[in-house]
């Protein structure tokens, strides 16, 4: 493992996407322990990418435009589906949620999960980044490749975690306002909304 890939591991999480977006938005509204649930299920919705990459299965999403465009769409809905849940009063940054439901952190979790699976450009990335780090002469590239992907999902987790709990320190100590609310959860819906057109647009 190069310093080269932690570097360029570390800038590709760091960079905000809806997975972020959505662990914040947990971590403002439910409070430190579910954004770790939210950090987590977007972590496990890495391994099918991986996984994907892995077994060449990427490399038909990437030639095939069927597939990529049902996954595509399917993830498009999603992502609506949760801008709309967001302006709502039990979407993430839902406030009154029983924050020690255990129940309530599956969900949580599941949702991340959902947010990654659904995303094609997930699974087309790897393909093109995992590739990239293995030796040309590493006896066994597949090991190498999920060995990169599961540092990649450490990665990935530690630093999802960092923003959720900045977030819920945020959430407890400014959130308190109806008013506020209301316009986090229109700032929140707008950014699950723009992902969602974003990954409409894009092509293969």
């Amino acid at each position: 493992m190069s310093l080269d890939f932690l570097i360029t591991a570390l800038i590709v999480v760091l960079v905000p996407g809806t997975g972020v977006v959505y662990t914040v938005a947990v971590g403002l509204g439910r409070g430190r322990q579910a954004s770790v649930a939210a950090a987590f299920g977007c972590t496990l919705g890495i391994i099918p990418a991986i996984l994907a990459s892995v077994i060449g299965l990427a490399a038909l999403m990437h030639t095939s435009a069927l597939v990529f465009q049902a996954v595509k769409y399917a993830g498009v809905a999603y992502l609506l589906y949760l801008a709309w849940q967001t302006l709502k009063d039990n979407g993430p940054l839902d406030m009154k949620a029983d924050r020690s439901a255990g129940a309530s952190y599956v969900a949580t979790a599941r949702t991340g999960l959902l947010i990654n699976i659904l995303n094609p450009k997930l699974t087309v990335f790897f393909l093109a980044f995992l590739p990239q780090f293995v030796s040309p002469q590493a006896l066994n590239p597949t090991l190498d490749m999920l060995f990169l992907g599961g540092v990649f999902m450490a990665m990935t987790f530690a630093v999802f975690v960092i923003y959720g709990q900045f977030a819920s320190l945020v959430g407890e100590r400014v959130l308190r306002s109806d008013t506020v609310m209301v316009w986090m959860r229109r700032t929140v819906a707008a950014a699950f909304a723009g992902f969602g057109l974003r990954l409409a647009l894009a092509g293969q």
